[in-house]
């Protein structure tokens, strides 16, 4: 399981959301030690990323590190039409409109010592984005309906999927209210480009939702978790909640395998090229294998095997040359780039280990004379001048 693992409160709630953010990507770990470090200011803080990254759950990791007592609240900016919007943040008094029966404090009074979180924040009408302004200058609300102004303690936390600078320029955000969330800025990358993650978030749905459906263990296999690997996942993290939670309901056994996987077509994405779908997936397998051989109860042939039948299920044209150019260069790579012993590593002559690091582009042609013996290649080690 995951070292850091964040969730919501109710997961069980509906919600397009993500639930859960792990951090076992480098990228995201360096994320989660840039917001832990954010936290320990009283700056505001924006976090971009699109829906289903797991936004709020940064969020409420950023106010839980900030050692603010009061409360985290969490406000949606596009759930109000126009004319509520004001209200519900700011509050009103009774009689302030139609069907204000008694008085109501807004959720910057509630979230008073605490953190309010404004999520999609692109969404607020131009004319509230005024107001907010001054509220984050004055650090003072005043209720809709009254001329009191009420003192407010709060840390502002906004998030949002559009590209607000864009919005800047064209007219629909503010450039002062930008400028003034633009602080600390936190921007969380779509799943697809933080792999690591996957199969720990993977596995924590798997137990959750076994739980849920009253099934005992269920081990994610080596070949479903690499076609999982393969997809762009343009829902991020709650597509991937939901794509479990449909394998474990229709799925049977302890282990979940590849078929159960219900990956639906990508929307609004371009999709990878499955060259470069299979030389992600190869560079993966590549980067876990030495762990897999020492902790799993799969041989690295098995896993090397899994990963070919998650290749082929999107196979490049150039498949044989990918994949011959991937063995070669990780075992140059793994010997100190030292033909003769990577071809000893591979079983075939330094003749043929030359040409095929030819081929694959490894090894750069000299377009010496035959009167020149300049080494063909600059990373040429005196043990190759000692065996030739």
């Amino acid at each position: 399981m995951p070292s850091t693992l964040l969730t919501l409160p109710d997961p069980q709630a509906l919600s397009i959301r993500a639930k859960a953010l792990v951090f076992e990507d480098p990228i995201s770990k360096a994320l989660l030690a840039e917001a832990e470090l954010v936290a320990a200011s009283e700056a505001t803080v924006l976090i971009t990323g699109e829906t289903g990254t797991g936004k709020e759950l940064i969020a409420r990791h950023v106010h839980a590190c900030s050692g603010r007592v009061g409360p985290f609240v969490a406000v949606n900016c596009g759930a109000f039409s126009d004319n509520m919007v004001e209200a519900e943040l700011f509050g009103h008094e009774s009689g302030a409109y139609t069907g204000a029966l008694q008085a109501r404090a807004g959720w910057f009074e509630t979230a008073r010592g605490g953190t309010l979180f404004l999520d999609e924040i692109g969404d607020l009408p131009l004319q509230m984005q005024v107001k907010l302004l001054r509220v984050l200058q004055e650090r003072q609300v005043v209720r809709l309906g009254s001329r009191k102004a009420i003192d407010v303690d709060v840390r502002l936390v906004a998030a949002t999927n559009v590209d607000l600078a864009q919005a800047v320029e064209a007219g629909h955000f503010r450039r002062d209210l930008f400028y003034r969330l633009n602080i600390a800025t936190l921007h969380l990358p779509p799943l697809a480009q933080r792999p690591a993650d996957i199969r720990a978030l993977a596995e924590h749905f798997i137990a959750l939702y076994s739980k849920r459906l009253g099934r005992g263990p269920v081990r994610l296999s080596d070949a479903a978790y690499l076609k999982l690997l393969g997809h762009d996942w343009p829902g991020n993290i709650r597509e991937l909640e939901n794509v479990i939670h449909s394998a474990l309901i229709t799925g049977r056994g302890d282990e979940l395998r590849p078929e159960a996987l219900n990956l639906h077509s990508r929307l609004g994405r371009s999709a990878p090229s499955p060259s470069a779908q299979a030389s992600s997936a190869t560079e993966t397998l590549t980067q876990q294998l030495p762990a897999a051989a020492d902790s799993s109860d799969k041989a690295p042939l098995d896993l090397l095997r899994a990963a070919l039948e998650a290749i082929y299920l999107s196979p490049p044209n150039d498949l044989f040359a990918l994949l011959e150019r991937e063995i070669v260069q990780a075992a140059f790579t793994h010997v100190g780039r030292n033909q003769v012993h990577a071809a000893e590593l591979l079983g075939v002559s330094r003749n043929i280990l030359r040409a095929q690091l030819k081929r694959a582009g490894l090894l750069a042609d000299s377009g010496r004379s035959a009167n020149h013996a300049a080494p063909a290649f600059e990373a040429l080690t005196d043990d190759d001048c000692q065996a030739a």
